[in-house]
């Protein structure tokens, strides 16, 4: 065979060997590409996993709010129920004090009535403080707009200014809650002289 000849055998070999190569630049390419699809199908499935993870941490935070919100309500509830009721109370306390006050305690036949209504007024006042009353009597106190309401002011000697003077009704808070100010006369301050 001459160096022109071509042995039917090689050629064979060689389409068999371009056929390989072909077949193996596909494979690599097709491998390639299922590997980019399933880095980015990867982190599709992380990006959902970290939202879900966000999305259930908003949920618990969210659900704990709700709890805490209930226990704070229940709380309230219990503390402030009888707030109503014990408004409708304050008014059997100042009319037990006006009668004392308006009472003759030298006068023999009233003194027993006195004392009773005292005893009433006393017993009275310790029921509205076991259930969280508490009195407020400011006199000689500085006045307190918070807790407080100023009927009037007037000029008193040797008053401190802005201080109570005069208790016209006493004031009552539960639980640390105004129920109802306390009505006071305030002491002006001293007059200052504008044309110095």
């Amino acid at each position: 065979m001459s160096e022109q000849e071509t042995n039917p055998n090689d050629v064979e070999l060689d389409n068999v060997e371009a056929v390989e190569e072909a077949v193996e630049g596909e494979v690599v390419d097709e491998t390639a590409q299922r590997i980019v699809e399933l880095e980015a199908a990867l982190a599709a499935s992380e990006a959902k996993v970290a939202g879900q993870k966000d999305a259930v941490l908003r949920a618990k935070a969210s659900e704990e709010n709700i709890r805490r919100r209930a226990a704070q309500d229940v709380e309230k509830a219990h503390k402030f129920a009888l707030n109503k009721f014990a408004n409708e109370l304050l008014p059997v306390a100042d009319n037990l004090e006006r009668a004392i006050g308006a009472a003759d305690a030298d006068n023999e036949a009233t003194k027993a009535i006195v004392e009773g209504v005292e005893m009433t007024l006393t017993s009275f006042t310790e029921a509205l403080a076991k259930s969280g009353i508490k009195q407020i009597d400011p006199k000689g106190e500085t006045f307190n707009p918070e807790q407080h309401q100023a009927m009037t002011m007037i000029e008193v000697p040797g008053a401190e200014p802005n201080s109570v003077i005069d208790v016209m009704q006493k004031g009552y808070e539960m639980n640390g809650r105004l129920l109802r100010p306390a009505m006071v006369v305030v002491a002006k301050g001293g007059s200052v002289d504008t044309n110095a």
